[in-house]
């Protein structure tokens, strides 16, 4: 019995984590530097501050960044 509630709790933490790093952005980064190893192998994956830099930029750029 005290397993299972153990895996309940483990279970219930990792949800919380994953909802946590879904909303700090942290899986975000972590994304494009698995798709940037991907997509140029051998090219220095970008610091966490230029990663930040170039989404602000692109999301202030971009046609639905705005409501007017």
């Amino acid at each position: 019995m005290t397993g299972r509630v153990a895996a309940r709790w483990r279970r219930a933490v990792a949800g919380v984590r994953w909802y946590v790093r879904e909303i700090s952005g942290d899986a975000d980064y972590e994304r494009h530097c698995r798709r940037h190893a991907r997509e140029h192998p051998g090219a220095p994956a970008p610091t966490r501050r230029e990663y930040e830099l170039w989404r602000t930029r692109r999301r202030e750029e971009g046609p639905l960044a705005r409501c007017c």
